[in-house]
């Protein structure tokens, strides 16, 4: 992870990215991009604002009023499924998600995925807005709105191969190098076609990815399935950073749209790049499952943990004094000469000015899958990470911890995918069209 950190759930929260991979800079105030969201006024909604967050290369973006949205109107908001960017990834951390991987099935190619990814496209623009899915509706969601659901795909290294696309292929989806702390599963690694799946009501998001399964039909089976979790819109008196499940506040330093070079870590540019055409305006996700020792973790004291992670646990400001959002002061020693923050804090060595730059837009879940027979729970981050070059971004920040990250001891990457996610569908398009048909 980064310091970049861990974000959260979307009003207050914001996702994963360079400090505290498991950590992040607390967002301020901004006008809405395009293609974030737009709310449909029901009941008592307010004004919105933008809060992003940032971690171990992560950012999050929260469409809330200055006060805290009222649970009974979090069924109005609405994200648009046609946009310069595909949705899922400048909103802001959502409260439920699931992210699947898909391989096409054996015979099928180029002509069954674009009859697939054009029935994606439909069924998502459908729910986003509130409606039935086209057939066979499962009535899951029949009495909520939107609930700001998100539906985004990508293509894995491959899709290409099995659909004879292989010289559309970009350099930058090459996979991933091996990393020291890596125990990866490969059944639940990597696939053709991925799916990411965000809202703030669980059985909207559950209902989008039946819906998403059911059309996959004979042409593409799951590889793997994952479930994630962050915290609920209006769960806290204010808009605050996200808190992962080791306790700290995590998405402090994401990227922010404000900043001047913000599309260019981010997303493909529309002309000058090394990548094909059809990635114009997309991005590559990096998806990790990071299991946290709890247990480990747990048993260290508070002081121990803000050492680990370089940011103090109580409010994610860094030990070198100031509030959440300060400087870090990298230099700043105590009495006996000592660094404040140590040399192998997760918060120190995640920093994009420490890593020539690299930069990711973190946007993840926490997930928990049950507790063993030894009481050990099954629980940590569904890292999810956007970059214009994962080279460039999480690889060079993973490569840097996997030297000596002090969090390292405390997580365990289990899980691991690269995907290239095209820029959104227009009006009448369906998302991928021009890998496709061009």
């Amino acid at each position: 992870m980064a310091d970049q950190s861990i974000p959260e759930a979307r009003t207050p929260e914001t996702p994963l990215t360079g400090e505290t991979a498991l950590s992040g800079d607390v967002s301020e105030s901004a006008s809405l991009k395009e293609g974030i969201s737009r709310r449909r006024l029901l009941g008592t909604a307010g004004a919105t604002g933008l809060v992003l967050g940032a971690a171990g290369g992560a950012v999050g973006y929260a469409a809330r009023p200055a006060e805290a949205t009222p649970l009974t109107s979090l069924g109005a908001d609405q994200v648009m499924f046609h946009g310069k960017h595909q949705p899922g990834i400048l909103q802001g951390l959502q409260a439920r998600g699931h992210v699947v991987a898909f391989d096409l099935a054996a015979g099928a190619g180029r002509k069954e995925a674009a009859a697939l990814l054009r029935r994606w496209s439909e069924t998502a623009r459908r729910l986003m807005a509130g409606e039935a899915a086209q057939q066979d509706d499962t009535d899951v969601a029949r009495d909520a709105g939107p609930s700001s659901l998100t539906i985004t795909f990508g293509f894995g290294f491959s899709f290409f191969t099995r659909t004879g696309l292989e010289k559309q292929r970009p350099i930058a989806l090459d996979p991933l190098p091996d990393f020291s702390s890596d125990q990866l599963d490969k059944a639940r690694s990597n696939g053709d076609l991925w799916v990411q799946i965000g809202a703030d009501d669980a059985l909207v998001a559950f209902h989008a990815l039946r819906a998403i399964q059911k059309d996959a039909g004979q042409a593409a089976k799951v590889r793997w399935q994952m479930n994630g979790f962050n915290r609920s819109p209006g769960a806290t008196a204010h808009p605050m950073t996200a808190r992962n499940l080791m306790g700290q506040m995590d998405g402090t330093r994401n990227p922010k749209p404000t900043e001047a070079d913000f599309d260019q870590r981010i997303f493909v540019p529309e002309s000058g790049s090394k990548d094909p055409a059809w990635m114009a305006n997309g991005s590559y996700a990096v998806v990790r499952r990071i299991r946290m020792l709890l247990d480990d973790w747990e048993q260290l004291s508070v002081k121990e943990q803000e050492d680990v992670i370089g940011r103090r646990k109580s409010d994610g400001a860094p030990l070198s004094g100031g509030a959440e959002t300060a400087e870090m002061d990298l230099e700043k020693v105590d009495r006996a000469g000592n660094l404040i923050v140590p040399l192998n804090a997760h918060s120190r060595i995640t920093r994009p000015d420490q890593n020539g730059g690299a930069a990711m837009l973190r946007r993840p879940f926490s997930y928990h899958d049950g507790i063993d027979a030894d009481g050990v729970p099954d629980a940590g981050l569904l890292f999810i990470c956007w970059q214009a070059d994962p080279l460039r971004g999480f690889v060079t920040v993973q490569r840097k911890l996997d030297r000596g990250d002090a969090l390292s001891k405390y997580i365990r990457h289990e899980a691991s995918g690269l995907f290239a996610v095209p820029g959104g569908a227009t009006e009448g398009e369906y998302v991928g069209q021009g890998l496709l048909e061009g």
